[in-house]
C-alpha cells in the first residue's frame, strides 16, 4: 500500500509516518499547502490507496472525494469528523500497540516525496528504507546528537529537511519539540522551557530573531538559554553577514550550513561543518558518506574555480522518480544525481554554489514554480506572455517576480494582477510586476537569461552568499 500523510505538524504525524513505514508500506507525505487539484494529482501519481487527514483539509478533500476512487481509506485525525472519512483517533484508540514483525530491508520501498516537474507538477521521489537510514547516520555524524539533546522542530513535517535534521535525534533516542509558530518570542521561549539545544531555522527566521533582538522586542536576558548548543541553516544560501550578526548575540553557538535535495533524502550531502565557520558562504564539502563533483557541460570534471553542475553520490540518493524512467534517466548518471546546480570549489576543496540551472525559485526555504504562476497568469484577458524569475530580497533570499508583456489594448496596473492573484495560494503569488516584453529564442523558449541579467538576479545564489 501507498499510504498519504495530509497533515499540519501535530504530535500524530510521526507515529502515523513509523507506523507506515513499520508496516512494510510505503509513507507519502504531501504538502499541506497544496490545492484540491494538486492532492487530487499527487495521489493519483503515488497509486496512494489510504489518505490521513486533518480537518484544515475537509473543504479541499470534500472537493475531490468522489474523484479519488483508488483511495479505498479516508481517515480523519481531529474533530468534527466528515461523514465521508472514517475516525483515526476511535480506529487507532483499538489497534494493538506491538510490533508487527514484518521483516523489512534496506532496499525495499517506503516513501514517495513530491518535488517539482518540468511541466509544473511535482515529481514522486522514491526512497527506500537504506535511503531513510542513511539520513539518520549521516545527520548524527554532523552534528553529534545525544541521548541528552533535544531538537526543536519548526519547518512543516512533509518536507525532507525537517525530519532528516530529526533523525539524528531518531537514532540517539533524544527528544524533540514540535512548534506550530515562527515568532522570535515563540522560538525563544520555547528553547527556553523546554531546554532545546538543537534548532534549525532558515534564513528569515533567523533574521527575524536578530532583528527582534536588536529593536528591542524581545529581551535574551527574558531566557534561559543556557543549553542551546547548535543553529544550523539549509534550503537556501546563508548571508556571511547573517552569521556574523548570529555570532554577536551567541557567540557560543555551534552553527552549520547543510545543503541537500528532495532526491538525496533531504540535507547533508553536502555541508559545511561545524568546524569550519570561517568558510561561511560556502556550503561545504561532502558529507558524511557521500562524494560530489563539479562537472562541465561534457560531463568531465571541472577544475578548481571552474563552473559546472554539482553532482552528489551517496547511499541517499533516490531509488528513482515513481513511474517516470524518462526524468529518472535525466538526473541519475552511474550513480550520481545531477542537481541542476551551478557550483565551484576552492583550493581548500570547499563548494560554492553560483546560479542555478533549473528555474525552480526559492524564497524562504520553500520552492516556487514558474511555470505553474505563468500559466496562472497567462489567463487574464489582457495578458499576452508572462515569465517569472527570482529577484534577490534580503529576508526570503529572493522572491518571485512576474515580467508581463501587456496586450495593445490594456493597460491594466500593478494593483490590478496583485488583485487577480488573490486566487492564488498566498505563497505563491508574484511580490513584484515588471510589465516589459518578454524575450523567447527561435524555438520559442523563454529567454529568462536575459530578464535575470536585465533585473539583477544574475548569478543570483552568488551574490546572496557573498553579502
Amino acid at each position: 500500500d501507498k499510504a498519504a500523510i495530509l497533515l499540519m505538524n501535530c504530535l500524530e504525524w510521526l507515529p502515523i509516518y513509523f507506523g507506515i513505514l513499520k508496516a512494510g508500506a510505503v509513507a507519502v507525505p504531501l504538502n499541506f499547502r497544496y490545492t484540491a487539484e494538486e492532492i487530487k494529482y499527487c495521489l493519483e501519481r503515488s497509486d496512494a490507496s489510504v489518505l490521513v487527514f486533518g480537518s484544515e483539509f475537509t473543504d479541499r478533500m470534500e472537493a475531490i472525494q468522489d474523484q479519488i476512487p483508488q483511495v479505498c481509506l479516508l481517515f480523519f485525525a481531529g474533530e468534527e469528523r466528515p461523514l465521508f472519512a472514517e475516525s483515526y483517533d476511535r480506529l487507532t484508540a483499538n489497534c494493538c500497540s506491538e510490533d508487527p514483525g514484518i521483516p523489512i530491508a534496506d532496499e525495499e520501498e517506503a516513501a514517495i516525496y513530491f518535488s517539482s516537474g518540468t511541466t509544473g507538477f511535482p515529481k514522486a521521489i522514491l526512497h527506500t528504507h537504506g535511503n531513510l537510514l542513511s539520513a539518520c547516520y549521516t545527520e548524527q555524524k554532523h552534528h553529534g546528537q545525544t541521548h541528552g539533546d533535544n531538537f526543536l522542530c519548526i519547518p512543516p513535517l512533509y518536507h525532507t529537511g525537517a525530519k532528516m535534521h530529526w533523525f539524528g535525534s531518531l537514532l540517539t533516542g533524544s527528544r524533540a519539540v514540535l512548534l506550530r509558530g515562527l515568532k522570535p518570542e515563540w522560538i525563544l521561549r520555547t528553547i527556553s522551557e523546554e531546554a532545546v539545544t538543537i534548532v534549525w531555522l532558515l534564513v528569515p527566521w533567523a533574521q527575524d530573531i536578530l532583528d527582534a533582538i536588536e529593536q528591542g522586542e524581545v529581551n535574551l536576558s527574558d531566557y534561559d538559554l543556557s543549553h542551546w548548543r547548535l543553529m544550523h541553516i539549509g534550503a537556501q544560501p546563508v548571508p556571511p553577514s547573517l552569521i556574523r550578526r548570529w555570532k554577536k548575540y551567541f557567540p557560543n553557538h555551534q552553527y552549520d550550513t547543510n545543503y541537500g535535495l528532495s532526491e538525496s533524502v533531504g540535507p547533508g550531502c553536502i555541508h559545511l561543518g561545524v568546524e569550519n565557520i570561517k568558510k561561511v558562504g560556502a556550503i561545504g564539502k561532502p558529507g558524511y558518506r557521500w562524494n560530489a563533483r563539479i562537472v562541465d557541460e561534457n560531463g568531465d570534471s571541472a577544475a578548481d574555480g571552474a563552473v559546472g553542475e554539482l553532482e552528489v553520490k551517496g547511499p541517499g540518493v533516490m531509488k528513482c522518480y515513481y513511474k517516470d524512467p524518462e526524468a529518472t534517466a535525466a538526473v541519475l548518471r552511474d550513480g550520481w544525481l545531477r542537481t541542476g546546480d551551478m557550483a565551484r570549489r576552492d583550493e581548500d576543496g570547499f563548494i560554492y554554489l553560483v546560479d542555478r540551472k533549473k528555474d525552480v525559485i526559492i524564497s524562504g526555504g520553500e520552492n516556487l514554480y514558474p511555470i505553474q504562476i505563468e500559466n496562472f497568469l497567462r489567463s487574464h484577458r489582457g495578458i499576452r506572455d508572462v515569465a517569472v524569475i527570482g529577484l534577490p530580497d534580503s529576508r526570503l533570499g529572493e522572491i518571485a517576480a512576474a515580467v508581463i508583456e501587456r496586450k495593445p489594448f490594456w493597460h491594466g496596473t500593478e494593483r490590478e494582477i496583485m488583485e487577480y492573484c488573490s486566487s492564488l495560494p498566498r505563497y505563491k503569488r508574484p511580490k513584484k510586476i515588471i510589465f516589459d516584453k518578454v524575450p523567447r529564442n527561435p524555438t520559442g523558449k523563454i529567454e529568462k537569461m536575459r530578464l535575470r541579467a536585465k533585473y539583477g538576479a544574475t548569478c543570483l545564489v552568488a551574490a546572496q552568499s557573498a553579502r
